[in-house]
């Protein structure tokens, strides 16, 4: 376990830069405490986060930004509907399998309300 280190030292830890800290901060990909004077900390989840951070930007060679709207869309309900839409409408994404049973869904809606008369 670490104690808190300021954003300098943590720049140094991560091999990163304290500009970068701060520009990952400020895209909510990291939190970052403050002491007293407003001065930020960092302990074992903020440097957890932010080399985590910085790993998935190198894995899957994505920008700070594109990893922050990743998190958005996980967060965001109406955001991810409106990526799988896109992502459907690409062929980049299969349609939900979930959807393959809605029309027995609804059949059985149906039989149930009275609505189809069930033939024999």
């Amino acid at each position: 376990m670490l104690e808190s280190v300021t954003i300098t030292q943590a720049a140094r830890v991560l091999g990163s830069t304290a500009r970068m800290l701060r520009y990952r901060e400020s895209l909510g990909l990291l939190p970052a405490p403050r002491r007293g004077g407003g001065r930020r900390v960092y302990g074992d989840q903020e440097l957890a986060a932010a080399a985590l951070a910085g790993q998935l930007e190198a894995r899957f060679d994505v920008t700070p930004k594109a990893l922050s709207f990743a998190l958005r869309v996980l967060a965001d309900s109406d955001v991810e509907a409106a990526v799988r839409r896109l992502g459907g409408l690409a062929h980049r994404l299969a349609p939900a399998p979930i959807a393959a049973l809605d029309f027995d869904a609804a059949k059985a809606r149906r039989l149930l309300s009275g609505e189809e008369s069930v033939s024999r």
